[in-house]
């Protein structure tokens, strides 16, 4: 077996994916298979969207061409596909493309997992598709299911969002609200907000804003928190390329183990947070 590629017939038994019903390939005997390789990456542009890519090689001599695409992890509650399904992407004799998949909820009942693809591959053989293992060199998805993992134990003690912005002139703070709506079900800490690559806070302390509040067992009462940001930069490409300004990064605490969760602003809180930054810094219309 060439390394690091399954068996079908293996693969198939593992991921018993819907693929598995195509013509399968087998790199043993089809040699064809033996260059494509494949890993596992994410982009920051794909961050927001909860997307990833599958970065395909191609070692061989002809174009193949990439149809379908599923990622699978233990982690994963369900499977990662390819986003706008029954698109072909084509790769270049010694080229690669990445095909962008969109991530499953998490698992968090399981702690560990090792990640497979199934591809298709139309080139060799209508509906021709085979499996093997996903490197993940960059360590992606371990880190996203712990992070996504603590946010979901958060969501369970309460509600958390940013629920407005009020924009202000020029060299004064806007307010943004941070509003905590306690489930009554679980605990949690709320320990201080990290400034973005966009966006800080009016105060000594720049960097971090701290919140301080424990959310018990049994808690009703909702709890605003206005903090007050001011823009970090006043460069025009810096809004104009923006893709995590508006994302902050919360310190929490869960069963009295620290870690963070991330807090994004809503598609028109984004809108008006960088319109406002844009007339704070003088270069917004």
């Amino acid at each position: 077996m060439h390394r690091g590629l399954l068996s079908a017939a293996a693969l198939c038994g593992v991921l018993v994916l819907a693929a598995c019903t195509a013509p399968v390939g087998d790199p043993d005997l089809d040699p064809r298979l033996a260059v494509i390789s494949a890993e596992f990456v994410q982009l920051r542009s794909d961050v927001a969207a909860r997307q990833a890519e599958v970065r395909v090689t191609n070692d061989g001599d002809v174009p193949v061409q990439v149809g379908d695409v599923e990622v699978r992890d233990d982690r994963f509650d369900g499977v990662a596909t390819r986003v706008n399904a029954g698109r072909v992407s084509t790769i270049p004799a010694g080229g690669t493309v990445d095909i962008r998949v969109q991530l499953p909820a998490m698992d968090c009942d399981v702690s560990e997992g090792q990640t497979s693809v199934w591809l298709e591959v139309p080139s060799f053989g209508e509906g021709m598709a085979f499996g093997r293992p996903l490197p993940d060199e960059l360590s992606v998805i371990a880190p996203l299911h712990e992070r996504e993992c603590r946010a979901a134990a958060v969501a369970a003690a309460a509600d958390v969002s940013l629920s407005s912005f009020t924009p202000s002139p020029a060299g004064e703070p806007a307010d943004l609200t941070l509003t905590v709506v306690p489930t009554g079900e679980a605990s949690a800490s709320l320990v201080a907000m990290h400034a973005t690559n966009l966006l800080t806070f009016a105060g000594d302390d720049v960097e971090t804003y701290p919140l301080d509040l424990a959310i018990a067992e049994g808690d009703s009462d909702t709890v605003e928190v206005h903090v007050p940001i001011e823009p970090l930069r006043c460069d025009p490409h810096a809004v104009q390329e923006d893709k995590r300004g508006t994302v902050f990064t919360l310190d929490v605490e869960v069963d009295g183990a620290p870690g963070q969760i991330e807090l994004a602003a809503s598609e028109d809180m984004r809108g008006a947070i960088l319109t406002w930054v844009g007339q704070w810094c003088g270069f917004g219309s």
